[in-house]
Order: C-alpha cells, then structure tokens, then sequence
C-alpha cells in the first residue's frame, strides 16, 4: 500500500518516474497518504490569482462557450486546475459539454479534493462513459480517485464495460478503501473469481494482497477462499512473489482464514517445499508478531518442511523465541507448536523449556491444577 501512495505522489508531482520517490515506501502507508494529503494541499491551495480569474469569467459566458474554450485555449491540465476552483455545478456544467476523452484526460488533473462535488452533480451515462474511458487507457491511478465516490448503479455499469485485470489494478490505487467492501459486494463470486484469476496470470499478486489488506471480515474470506481455488501453478507463482517480495504479513492472515482442506493444499504447493522460502517465513513472522496466523499452515505442512521451520525456530534469538511462546500461550495455540518443538534438535529444546514464558505458563497450569 505504501507502494499506491507512493505512485499517487509522483503523479502529484508530475514525477513521471515514481521510482525517484520510491525510498517513501520504507514509510508505513498512513504516512505517506497524510504526506500526499499535505502536498495536494500545497499544489491546489496556492494556484496563482490567474486561476480565479479565469474560473470568474466562465461564469459570464454559457457553458457550451466555457467548454469550447477550455478545450481548445487551455488544454486538459489547465482546464482541471481552473475546473477545481469553481462552483462544483458550474463545473459538472461545462464537463458536460467536452468531449469525453477530453474530460477523461482532464480528470488526473482535477484537485481531488473537488471530486465528490463535481462526480456527485454528473449524468451517470457521462460518469460510466468517462471510467470506461479511463479504463482503455489504462489510468488506473485517476479511476482510484473517482471510483469511491460513485453510486452503486454506476460502477455496476463500469464493471460490465471493464475486465478483470481493470477492476484488480484500480481497487489497488482507491482512494476511499472504506468504500471497498461494498464494492466487492457488487462483483459476484464468478466475477471476483476472474479478478483473483487475472491477478495469477499478470503476475499482480501484490495488487491483489493490497487489496485484500484494506477489507475484512466475509469480503477477505471471500478472497482468500477464491484464491485458495486456483490450479496448482497459480499458487505456486503467488507464494514465490511473497517471498521475493517480502509480502507474507498480507500473505498470512489470508491463509489462516481457509478451511482444512483449502489450508492443507496451500500447505502441499512446491513452492512451499523450498527450505529458502520456510526460513524467509520464519522471519517474517519473527518481525510481525504472526504466529497465530502462521502456526495453523505449519500443522499441516509435509514432515520436511515442518522440520525446516523448527530448525530455523530453534536458532531464532531468545528474545524472538520468548514472543513466540508468549503469544502462543496468549492465544492458547500449544497444540500446534509443541509437535513443533518436538521436531527441534536436544538444544533448541532445552532452549524454549528453559524459556522465562514457559516456565511462567507451567507454573499457570500447575496453579489451575492445585
């Protein structure tokens, strides 16, 4: 998610290269969305004087006059700028009267600030017109702007006119995530289905994780359980992009939500049997604190991939191997980490038995037992 923002700031900034930014996306997500809130305040909020003089003579001419002149005197950037300092009616006004590919060009342009107002007072056939438009050329970062403040009628008719790989790429770039859920709730099954399929065959997995992470709740079960249904080869091409891009905290608490059966045969895909990409699992749930979500899929692991992950558990620090034991007792997860334990060599054991929460959780049960 820090990645959309960091892409968001640089078409800000009209930085055609969003690599330049991207030592941002170090930063957590929030950050980096309340920095864009400030630049977008800067840009916008100290336009030159022109801009309000221009945007004052509009209002003493038709629409029709306004938009001709906009189209042809100002251009697409202008036009948006100058758009974005006038009345949000007097505006749906004289987009109504552009061209359409005009107007699209436009939007990336506007003050987003000004969006709402100005979507809210728009034809619904000119809006669907306008995303579609988008959608063909590829502009997803503007179809994020816009697509969280249309009604449902509206984006069920977008969503009829645009594929799947369109649908994934602007739900990555939303601006309102809250606005999601309801969304997913539009695409049935069969559609989300074939969103979840053109995320495995473009290789947009981290799209596909960023999206999940901004629902909860039935609409990330639906996700996950969906994913969980792809071929053999689909997952296994989604495991070894979350390892080589360091994204299992997204990863994970997907998984822990899949019944058995669909757990057991994520827990069986090749990818999974890599003793690299175990130890990289290990450690990512070394730092997130994921072991609640990490140690239901280690139980149903084959045997050698168990054993790599109480190898490397049993050379974690005693630190890292205090939090594990503490947050399984927290959450009462004993049964799936002592057959882990077991599998560790004579002194990783004597490691974790010696441990300052083990033996703070013996005494706890010995206590209940008393």
């Amino acid at each position: 998610m820090s990645r959309a923002e960091v892409e968001k700031v640089a078409r800000l900034l009209g930085e055609g290269d969003p690599g330049a930014l991207r030592f941002l996306e170090a930063l957590p997500a929030g950050d980096v969305r309340r920095f864009r809130e400030q630049v977008t305040a800067v840009l916008y909020d100290g336009a030159p004087e022109m801009l309000d003089r221009i945007a004052a003579a509009t209002k003493l001419v038709p629409a029709a006059v306004a938009a001709a002149i906009s189209q042809k005197a100002l251009g697409p950037r202008l036009a948006a700028a100058v758009a974005g300092r006038l009345d949000p009616g007097r505006a749906a006004d004289i987009i109504e009267k552009l061209p359409v590919a005009f107007t699209a060009e436009s939007c990336a342009h506007l003050d987003p600030r000004r969006i709402a107002g100005v979507v809210d007072r728009l034809d619904e056939g000119l809006v669907v017109r306008i995303a579609v438009t988008l959608a063909e050329s590829a502009d997803f970062l503007t179809m994020g702007r816009f697509v969280g403040h249309l009604r449902d009628r509206a984006l069920s008719r977008i969503l009829e006119q645009v594929d799947d790989e369109a649908v994934l790429r602007t739900g990555f770039y939303v601006d309102l995530p809250e606005r999601l859920p309801q969304i997913l709730r539009l695409i049935g099954d069969e559609r989300l289905a074939g969103v979840v399929r053109a995320a495995a065959a473009g290789g947009l997995w981290e799209e596909a994780l960023g999206v999940a992470a901004m629902v909860s709740g039935e609409q990330r079960e639906r996700i996950a359980q969906l994913t969980a249904r792809l071929d053999a080869p689909a997952l296994d091409s989604l495991v070894r992009a979350t390892h080589e891009r360091g994204l299992w905290e997204a990863l994970l608490p997907l998984v822990a939500l899949l019944g058995e059966e669909d757990r057991t045969a994520v827990a069986r895909l090749e990818a999974l049997r890599a003793p690299e990409v175990l130890r990289g699992v290990v450690r990512a749930v070394v730092g997130t604190g994921l072991w609640g979500e990490f140690l239901p899929l280690v139980g149903v692991l084959p045997e050698d991939g168990r054993q790599v992950v109480a190898d490397t558990a049993a050379l974690l620090g005693d630190g890292e191997l205090d939090a594990l034991v503490r947050e399984v007792d927290k959450r009462d997860l004993w049964e799936l980490v002592l057959p882990l334990v077991e599998l560790m060599d004579d002194a990783g054991r004597t490691r974790v038995f010696e441990l300052p929460a083990f033996q703070d959780q013996e005494q706890d049960e010995d206590r209940d037992q008393e």
